[in-house]
């Protein structure tokens, strides 16, 4: 295993709430009343969508994809969703601290170093915004390839937190049969004062609406034992899961850092712009949280370097 690079479960597309668009000159995020379900590849009018998202599409009330059944990888809540607090360099897309609010792995001067994390509300690096939670989830969809999984990508403190919840409490009464168990991603909305009574969207992981908690974890230990008796070791699979994530110093590898950053990260939102996740609805409020953003000087910005990317493969007609 090559030291240094995080082994992460192997991604067959994405699940997001939304979208980044580019209006009056800028690339924001905005937000969307329900999931898309994309491949992994991108072509000028944005990420592809994926054939599951017209297949489950076809099935929902209103064509409106609000719920996904999905099954987990692992048995620890921790593998399946990762949670950080994450600072990227708005510039370069170099990501520069992870921590936990304990301890944190960050860029200095003389290297990387193991600091105290004392959560980005009492840190001097994170002032201004700079410092959130950024969380990871993935989940496998349909029955092709049990190992691939689509990755959802948050920076919402409800979508983490409610994730968070679900998974360790669905692993305590199902007796760790947390990847045997057939559930679903629904997409909830709330509103908030802060988000002046305009509809918020967050993500919840429930157990599928035709079963109940207990039908749902019958049909879990049925799963378990065929599984063991075919040979399948779910707990080796967890130890290999653990070691490759704990191989790299970072999750997230170049090719798809500067994309992730301008999706969640992106300039000047410490001046209040909205992230994709558990954010208003409304047009009007985008523009209100983005209206005192300035365009980077001297250095590239995120967005010109990606268009040089994009620029890049569209002339040499690259076919995938």
């Amino acid at each position: 295993m090559i030291k240094g690079l995080s082994i992460t479960p192997p991604v067959l597309g994405r699940i997001s709430i939304g979208k980044v668009v580019e209006k009056n000159g800028k690339r924001l995020p905005e937000k969307d009343d329900q999931f898309t379900i994309t491949s992994q590849v991108q072509n000028r009018d944005g990420w592809v969508v994926h054939p599951l998202d017209t297949e489950l599409r076809n099935h929902s009330a209103n064509g409106k994809l609000r719920s996904i059944p999905v099954k987990l990888l692992f048995n620890d809540p921790d593998l399946n969703l990762r949670a950080n607090y994450c600072l990227f360099d708005r510039q370069t897309g170099r990501p520069l601290c992870v921590g936990n609010g304990e301890s944190c792995r960050r860029y200095t001067e003389t290297g990387m170093q193991s600091l105290p994390c004392p959560s980005p509300d009492e840190c001097e690096l994170a002032q201004g915004g700079l410092c959130k939670p950024y969380g990871r989830l993935n989940v496998s969809i349909g029955d092709e390839d049990t190992l691939g999984s689509f990755i959802f990508r948050t920076t919402g403190y409800n979508s983490i937190r409610t994730l968070a919840a679900r998974l360790h409490y669905y692993q305590a009464v199902s007796g760790n049969l947390l990847a045997c168990l057939p559930l679903e991603l629904k997409l909830r909305g709330k509103s908030t004062t802060m988000s002046h009574r305009s509809a918020i969207f967050y993500v919840d992981l429930t157990v599928r609406d035709s079963k109940t908690i207990e039908q749902t974890i019958t049909d879990a230990k049925q799963l378990d034992q065929q599984r063991k008796e075919s040979g399948y070791d779910q707990t080796a699979l967890d130890l290999a899961a653990r070691a490759g994530f704990g191989n790299g110093a970072f999750e997230e590898n170049a090719e798809e850092i500067l994309e992730m950053v301008l999706e969640f990260f992106p300039v000047g939102d410490e001046e209040g712009s909205v992230d994709i996740s558990d954010a208003p609805t409304t047009v009007a409020a985008i523009d209100v949280a983005t209206q005192s953003t300035q365009p980077l000087k001297k250095k590239p910005s995120l967005l010109q370097k990606l268009d040089r990317k994009v620029s890049g493969l569209s002339a040499t007609n690259l076919s995938i």
